[in-house]
């Protein structure tokens, strides 16, 4: 803590914001983490749906062929027809929003703010660093944040389901606020402004 308080205002204020940001990046990248568990979850529920209606297509069709002239034959046929619709809506309705796809881009979006977060985090340790370069620390940030736009540029949309599972997560209950104690509970020990107030045992 004292080290902190003996740091210059210009450079305490570039660090304040710096940590908004890396909050702000383990945020969206456990956002997208999440994104990509519930699609890839929805994925596979959706071909287990797909193997069953196939299934009972088949029973149908094989029913209603070997069993001319039954009570059931009238029933299969107008089951196997009735499935066969569902079949054909659910697989068009798989392929529209294809979320084994969806999943895979929102994995690769994670993996690049992921990238973007640790580069954030190298960031926070050298600004401690008492002899570092103030307009080359304000250089590294304003590359970060262009490529960081890029990615969500270029990303998928999240939505609020994911993002509370994310602040599930991370033990938060901000809404992309973060107090001292909150990003020091997501940073190593060796960079935390508050390190006695957040140990566990």
């Amino acid at each position: 803590m004292a080290q902190h308080s003996q740091i210059e205002p210009e450079r305490y204020a570039l660090e304040s914001q710096i940590r908004e940001c890396y909050g702000r990046c383990a945020y969206t990248h456990k956002t997208h983490e999440k994104m990509a568990e519930r699609l890839h979850s929805r994925h596979k529920a959706g071909k287990w749906a797909n193997i069953i209606l196939s299934s009972l297509i088949t029973g149908g069709a094989v029913s209603a062929i070997f069993d001319k002239g039954s009570t059931w034959e009238g029933y299969a046929i107008y089951a196997t027809v009735v499935l066969s619709v569902l079949s054909l809506i659910f697989n068009a309705y798989l392929k529209d929003l294809d979320p084994g796809a969806l999943a895979q881009r929102h994995r690769e979006a994670g993996s690049d703010i992921w990238n973007v977060r640790e580069a954030y985090l190298s960031l926070i340790a050298d600004i401690t660093a008492q002899n570092s370069d103030l307009q080359a620390l304000r250089q590294r940030r304003d590359n970060l944040q262009a490529a960081l736009h890029k990615i969500y540029h270029a990303a998928p949309h999240t939505d609020g389901k994911a993002y509370g599972k994310a602040q599930d997560a991370l033990k938060n209950n901000e809404d992309l606020t973060f107090s001292e104690h909150e990003i020091d509970a997501m940073l190593p020990n060796s960079l935390r402004r508050t390190p006695q107030s957040i140990d566990r045992p």
